[in-house]
């Protein structure tokens, strides 16, 4: 009597195209399209081929050589600012020492890319993508990582996987660092405008806000808190709003630097003096913020830093290095400038 086969539980240790090809039913043609990242493959097909590989931990067994030309993809979710600007300026001071392009795209305020922009770079191939607050899906992510294309996230806007390398900073510390300085001043009355509400670093900032009150011993009125966008006109927007109540707050601390901009603007129209009348901070410190006037109080959120730092990690990893941590928080500071002041109420709960 022979004795029997242990039977297999689960994939296979080894697998090949060929494998692959007869487990999900498709050619074995229509594999190696999905794993070179061609676009002529249907989403469902696609779909299924990428489960199988997964199922199967399929990797290719070449890996990328280390070069020193080529290009790297810088993504944002929109690129219409200074803040932008900024990022970008932190990334090419990385990639102009190395020798290597960027090509630049935006997803139009989308904050994942669609399947076309995915599949497009697949084809391209560069050396490694920089997302600029967005993010991946699983499927994306297995998708690049198939292709031996690097990723690395910047200012993520949403909480990432562990094993998803990530730069950012430290977004509470920043809220709690600017609702600190009001409330030292003697503010009381204390208005947020922060970022869209399903952002990870607005819900940040606006944690800082809030913990920064509690340790004063100060209670935070939700009559004062809003989630906009970062931009000049949802500051303008909502400051118009707070600043025409009958209980105006004495003082604003802006998501952005942007939208600071915008409740400055609200002020002037309703003929208040910054920071005779009302004090406003903002988040970022971008460039222009030292120069209007009043120069504006800000957090200062390194953002070439972040950009060069994540840049850096980028090139690290499509050069096959292993990198120390996949999360890194850079510090955030309080930059003290002309638009805050003590509220000109010493109690801060009687605005004139």
């Amino acid at each position: 009597m022979t004795a029997s086969r242990p039977q297999s539980s689960g994939p296979p240790a080894t697998a090949t195209i060929a494998t692959i090809a007869g487990e999900v039913g498709v050619s074995v043609a229509t594999v190696s399209k999905v794993l070179n990242g061609r676009s002529d493959v249907s989403a469902s097909t696609r779909a299924r081929v990428e489960a199988s590989l997964e199922r199967h931990r399929y990797r290719r067994r070449n890996r990328r050589q280390p070069t020193s030309a080529g290009q790297i993809d810088l993504v944002f979710h929109e690129f219409d600012s200074e803040w932008a600007m900024e990022i970008m300026r932190g990334v090419e001071a990385v990639t102009s020492a190395a020798g290597l392009g960027v090509a630049v795209s935006q997803l139009g305020g989308e904050h994942s890319p669609s399947a076309q922009w995915l599949d497009a770079a697949l084809a391209r191939r560069p050396l490694g993508v920089l997302f600029v607050l967005c993010h991946l899906t699983e499927l994306q992510q297995q998708q690049l990582q198939r292709q031996l294309i690097p990723f690395v996230v910047v200012d993520t806007d949403s909480a990432t996987s562990a094993s998803v390398p990530t730069v950012g900073s430290n977004n509470w510390n920043g809220g709690l660092l600017a609702t600190r300085h009001l409330l030292e001043l003697g503010h009381r009355r204390i208005a947020i405008i922060s970022g869209p509400q399903d952002v990870l670093c607005s819900r940040a900032r606006a944690a800082g806000f809030r913990f920064a009150h509690d340790e004063a011993g100060v209670p935070v009125d939700p009559e004062l808190v809003r989630y906009g966008s970062f931009y000049i006109d949802s500051g303008y927007a909502y400051g118009m709003e707070l600043l025409g109540r009958p209980d105006r707050p004495t003082a604003i601390f802006a998501g952005s630097d942007m939208q600071a901009m915008g409740v400055l603007r609200a002020a002037r129209q309703l003929g208040l003096r910054v920071p005779e009348d009302l004090s406003v901070i903002g988040y970022d410190n971008l460039p222009f913020a030292a120069w209007i006037g009043p120069a504006l109080t800000t957090i200062n959120q390194p953002l070439r830093d972040m950009a060069g730092t994540a840049t850096q990690m980028l090139l690290d990893l499509a050069r096959g290095a292993e990198l120390s941590t996949s999360r890194i928080d850079l510090v955030t500071e309080l930059i003290v400038r002309e638009s805050t002041a003590p509220p000109a109420d010493p109690t801060g709960t009687d605005p004139r």
